[in-house]
């Protein structure tokens, strides 16, 4: 996927290391995914981009925000959005926690234990919660499998217990996984949800949401491999828009449908001008020669999903000329911030120290998973472009 004319003007108008944003792409990616589902209410997750002008942005053209906190959700009252518009998707909160989001006018909260409905009911009395469902996260580059959600069992007991506490069972929840690169994933959750629904119309519990959570992917990052990311997202618009239609049908009562998608919104629409530190070749412990290309930024400020994907690349006044096989990797000394686990990249022969690079399709997570400075080396600035504010 090939970024904007604008984005690229501004990486290459750029004359220091910055991560750029543009707002009028990840606008125009709302109002794409708003036609491919109709009628579903967006939550944007705002672990991947938590960047003030994004989140207005998207607050502005009618997105709510999904919030794992009470910092999230100050952040986001301050775009102007309601409070009922926010929902608290972290299952792992603590009682102090709870009652912060009840004081600033939040409702909804999802939830996969009877320990934290309990705690919901006393610290947050009278709301919405929503059980989250486990996955296998099979198909995703990052699974989410483990820390979250719970079986179709205990997700009976959970909402018999919101009710019984004086709390709104209202609905249900899914997370296929981060980069979800199959329509599959989403068919199985599908089966799941409706099969929990029509047991939950028989314990007289009558849903009133079903949130299909995050995990639709983007499409300009490469694989480990270094092969384009090729998910089939009109399939999976597809497996959607029938299991929606399947799960109101199935349902005792009306359904209304929201999705927490991230970096669907966001990865294609940032990019990051940074600089060549060095390329050198050397012998390893191994007797191995191989090429390195040392960035100025690396997994520390701005690359961090560096172990499950490749950043595409681009070497402006390098179009032309040999390239050779190299390692990828940022300027800290932490062995861990390389491409070394995806294998070599190639890169032109003649690149030397300060030549500028940009790095595509790294919108999603390059802020928030920054560090404040390991080793030393600073956060990106960002600059944010065009938007219809």
């Amino acid at each position: 996927m090939r970024e904007s004319a604008a984005i690229r003007a501004a990486l290459a108008a750029a004359t220091d290391d910055r991560i750029f944003f543009d707002l009028t792409g990840i606008e125009g990616q709302y109002a794409a995914l708003l036609r491919e589902l109709p009628g579903v209410a967006v939550r944007f997750a705002m672990k991947a981009c938590p960047v003030d002008e994004v989140l207005a942005c998207l607050a502005a053209k009618g997105a709510g925000f999904d919030a794992a906190g009470p910092n999230e959700i100050e952040q986001a009252l301050a775009t102007g959005v309601p409070a009922g518009l926010i929902h608290y998707g972290n299952t792992i909160k603590s009682d102090q926690d709870i009652a912060a989001a009840y004081r600033m006018g939040v409702r909804d909260f999802a939830t996969d234990s009877v320990e934290d409905v309990r705690a919901i009911a006393q610290h947050a009395p009278g709301s919405r919660v929503f059980c989250r469902l486990a996955t296998s996260g099979e198909g995703a580059l990052w699974g989410l499998s483990r820390k979250f959600g719970c079986s179709a069992d205990d997700a009976v007991r959970v909402l018999e217990l919101a009710r019984d506490t004086g709390l709104v069972p209202s609905g249900l929840s899914v997370h296929v996984g981060s980069q979800q690169m199959t329509a599959e994933a989403w068919q199985s959750a599908i089966d799941d949800l409706t099969d929990l629904v029509v047991t939950l119309n028989g314990r007289g519990i009558l849903l009133d949401r079903i949130n299909l959570g995050g995990g639709l992917p983007a499409l300009g990052c490469l694989d480990r491999a270094g092969r384009p990311l090729d998910p089939p997202l009109d399939k999976i618009f597809a497996v959607l828009r029938e299991g929606m239609e399947r799960l109101r049908a199935e349902s005792a009562s009306p359904l209304m449908f929201l999705l927490e998608p991230g970096r669907h919104l966001v990865a294609d629409h940032g990019a990051i001008r940074a600089r060549v530190s060095r390329l050198s070749a050397r012998r390893g412990h191994d007797g191995t020669r191989r090429h390195w290309l040392y960035l100025s930024c690396g997994k520390f400020n701005g690359l961090y999903e560096m172990d499950a994907l490749q950043y595409r690349l681009e070497f402006p006044g390098h179009d032309t000329g040999p390239r050779v096989a190299a390692v990828v990797a940022g300027p800290t000394c932490d062995s861990d911030d390389a491409f070394d686990e995806a294998g070599p990249v190639r890169v032109p022969a003649s690149a030397a120290s300060g030549d500028p690079v940009w790095i595509h399709s790294c919108g999603a997570y390059a802020v928030g998973y920054t560090t404040q400075g390991f080793n030393g080396f600073d956060p990106l600035p960002y600059t944010c472009i065009g938007g219809s504010r």
